[in-house]
């Protein structure tokens, strides 16, 4: 099958820090390649993948345009303009995406994954778009949010299991991994580690305007030395305080369609504290992998009780459900589907 894959512009594929869908975009792209498709894939430059590479722009934006509508317009119209004579596009671009996308009128037919969460906004737009492309929801949680809409159906993100190396045996430490923003927790985070009695590590992403101001008013003033923050770090130091930590503490607080930093812990054989919040409870499973609960009071006592989970069972979980191989599957499924049932009268829309 002769693939397009749309990665969003924003980060290299795959990324070298921050960059969750473009580390999603980067297993998928090259694990549809080994698996014998004839895929393209439009990223911006610096990309590294074994499918082809075409780089609409040769360098990603400046960190500090992240969400420029005219740069994300440039790579979107610049990559549909090339994809004729491709079987499927698989588009993961913002919003400009999609609009090319509904303006195929499925020639070919368009998948696109549903990355973020749902808002008004992309309410009102994919009340138009989903008409005319094939939307893919990334948990049943996110889908769940929005039930008006035709979904193709759910795919759960995955990661490379050989990038995660499991760890048997922790320290007394916690992990979290986060942007600078009052719905991802990082405030409670370090309340939580602090009436558990645990130091915290923290991989901080602040780069945008909002981020730095939140960091500067909310958490720098409760820094101090039982907090080691970090930001922008290798795959390698990710990974280290993952599989050394005795829990990943996420205390989010909004309806996550996904959260890829919980599969990434729980590789690593480290059970998950978090909220009942989005997908949260969709990934974790409670008692077994980790413990999802709605106060910090009630975060605060799942980490006096991590110890009794099995690490290996968080391994376990991800390799059965969250790993590449079970995501290049399910979108190949996908892709026949499209394809197959695909009619001039009707292409482009949406299947239940």
């Amino acid at each position: 099958m002769r693939i397009a894959v749309v990665a969003p512009v924003w980060f290299a594929v795959p990324p070298t820090g921050y960059g969750g869908i473009e580390l999603v975009v980067s297993l998928l792209a090259d694990g549809l390649a080994d698996a014998g498709h004839d895929v393209t894939l439009f990223a911006s430059g610096g990309s590294k993948t074994t499918a082809k590479l075409v780089s609409p722009m040769a360098a990603p934006p400046d960190p500090r345009e992240l969400g420029n509508a005219w740069y994300d317009a440039y790579h979107a119209l610049s990559s549909y303009l090339q994809v004729d004579g491709f079987d499927v596009v698989h588009d993961h671009a913002g919003i400009v995406g999609p609009i090319c996308g509904a303006m195929l009128h499925g020639r070919p037919p368009v998948v696109h994954t549903l990355h973020g969460p749902w808002t008004p906004e992309t309410r009102l737009l994919y009340s138009v778009a989903g008409r005319h492309v094939h939307l893919v929801a990334i948990s049943d949680a996110q889908r769940a949010d929005n039930p008006d809409l035709a979904y193709v159906g759910t795919v759960h993100n995955g990661i490379a299991l050989d990038s995660y190396p499991y760890r048997e045996n922790k320290d007394d430490i916690l992990v979290y991994i986060g942007r600078s923003n009052p719905d991802k927790g990082p405030k409670e985070a370090i309340t939580i580690a602090r009436r558990a009695g645990l130091p915290l590590h923290m991989i901080l992403k602040r780069s945008e305007p909002a981020e730095r101001a939140y960091f500067q008013y909310e958490i720098e003033p409760l820094l101090a030395s039982d907090i080691e923050l970090y930001e922008n770090v290798s795959q390698e130091t990710k990974v280290d305080m993952l599989g050394r930590a005795c829990a990943m503490v996420f205390p989010t607080r909004w309806p996550e369609p996904f959260g890829l930093v919980m599969v990434e812990a729980m590789a690593c054989g480290t059970p998950v504290v978090t909220t009942n919040w989005g997908a949260a409870p969709e990934l974790v499973a409670d008692g077994v992998t980790g413990f999802c609960r709605d106060g910090p009071d009630d975060l605060v006592e799942a980490i006096g009780a991590v110890r009794t989970l099995s690490p290996a069972a968080c391994r376990a979980r991800v390799e059965e459900l969250f790993s590449a191989e079970a995501m290049v599957r399910g979108y190949e499924a996908l892709y026949e589907r499209v394809t197959r049932d695909a009619k001039p009268e009707n292409s482009g829309v949406g299947f239940q």
